[in-house]
């Protein structure tokens, strides 16, 4: 199981996380993940960036993601994790 929390405060809000999660969804969905990703909004995590939004994965803080660096950081960071049983 993956923990996935996306930052929803305001820094991360304004940078475009309603977005961040819709696509989060989209991909959980789409690669049939329902079952092994738990997604969660969170406030301020304290690793705001002044680009983008800020994602924890389990106990990993990936500050900055954006739409166009979304797919990337998905299939990198959580898809690769999951296949690798959670080691990534």
């Amino acid at each position: 199981m993956v923990f996935v929390e996306v930052c929803v405060g305001s820094s991360c809000f304004l940078k475009g996380s309603e977005e961040i999660i819709e696509r989060m969804q989209k991909r959980i969905a789409d690669h049939k993940l329902d079952d092994e990703v738990i997604l969660m909004g969170s406030f301020c995590t304290g690793a705001c960036n002044r680009v983008g939004v800020t994602i924890k994965v389990d106990d990993e803080v990936f500050p900055g993601i954006t739409p166009e660096t979304f797919d990337t950081f998905f299939q990198e960071k959580i898809v690769k994790k999951i296949e690798e049983g959670g080691e990534a």
